[in-house]
């Protein structure tokens, strides 16, 4: 017996819907257009959470402030200097955000199933849950390029701040970990960087969405506007700046610190054992001003690499499925 023909409506849903695999690529080609531009202040804010690392106030400063350290940075290194760690940063966000953005939605419509609820349904907590399990998924495959990204934005030849590790490009870099430390030295801080993402995740794509949806809703921007997706984007990035600030200190510090060997001759970190370790002693020494070092260029990152990704996602995700479709 065949089967009935599903009807014009059932075809427009089935059509209108992104795969997994799609969500991915889209998500990483948007993510790639924001690093680019976001990629300076990332250089910026790590100099400044590396600086004055476990020390006293009244410490020597390099960089007053974020300002000061893009004029110091452009004047001694150029736009090599400000474009350190690019490289590695192209791949880890396609690793990131593609997952991320590409998991979010099955991760989100597979909890609300779970729990008994309609996969459509927007809730908080089930949002949450998908925000930081996609995040999670994408850092622990992007950590050692987050490493190696982290390492060459924190080398100057001319202002050094914190441990310095040169490496020629990345190929280089994971070589020369990987002889060292072996594969334990290519997941080296992969505890903090899902402390970290995972905070960053839970709130982005929820707060977004979240933002999006009272937008339509209330009538205040149609649903496809551009204006929308930024306006959006905005309030994200600012949740994100807020919630994953201390536990982005501690990954760069994590990631950036000396090795030494144990006494069962084994390479660890000589400042700080695990990402509550970091905090601990940042907030004993430093502050709670310790976790929020470089917040201000953190910010100037988080908000355009926010806006980018996620109003770019939109739109070439909607270009996409309007080219597709029509086929």
């Amino acid at each position: 017996m065949a089967s009935p023909s599903k009807s014009k409506s059932e075809v427009q849903v089935v059509a209108g819907k992104v795969s997994t695999i799609e969500g991915f690529i889209l998500g990483g080609i948007a993510a790639c257009i924001a690093v680019t531009i976001s990629n300076p202040a990332e250089v910026i804010k790590t100099r400044l959470q590396l600086q004055g690392e476990l020390a006293k106030e009244g410490a020597v400063r390099v960089y007053q402030h974020a300002p000061d350290a893009f004029v110091k940075t452009w004047r001694n290194e150029g736009i090599r200097g400000l474009q350190r760690g690019l490289g590695p940063a192209y791949m880890y966000q396609i690793l990131l955000n593609g997952s991320r953005l590409g998991f979010y939605e099955p991760f989100r419509r597979g909890i609300n199933e779970l729990v008994g609820r309609l996969p459509e349904e927007q809730i908080p907590i089930t949002s949450v849950l998908a925000g930081a399990s996609s995040g999670a998924v994408g850092a622990s495959l992007g950590n050692p390029l987050f490493l190696i990204k982290a390492r060459m934005q924190a080398y100057s030849p001319a202002l050094p701040v914190g441990a310095q590790h040169y490496y020629k490009n990345s190929f280089d870099a994971l070589s020369t970990i990987y002889r060292a430390e072996r594969f334990r030295g290519l997941v080296r801080g992969i505890d903090a960087a899902i402390l970290r993402t995972s905070m960053g995740s839970s709130v982005q794509l929820p707060s977004y969405n979240f933002t999006k949806n009272h937008l339509v809703k209330h009538g205040i921007l149609p649903s496809e506007s551009a204006w929308t997706f930024l306006a959006s984007s905005t309030v994200s990035g600012a949740c994100v700046c807020v919630v994953m600030q201390p536990a982005d200190t501690a990954l760069t510090r994590m990631y950036n610190q000396p090795t030494t060997r144990n006494a069962e001759g084994k390479l660890v970190g000589a400042l700080y054992k695990n990402p509550i370790d970091c905090l601990w002693k940042t907030f004993k020494t430093e502050g709670v001003r310790g976790w929020y070092k470089g917040s201000t260029a953190h910010f100037l990152r988080i908000a355009p690499h926010t806006i980018v990704t996620l109003t770019a996602n939109d739109l070439i995700i909607n270009f996409y499925k309007k080219v597709r479709d029509s086929h």
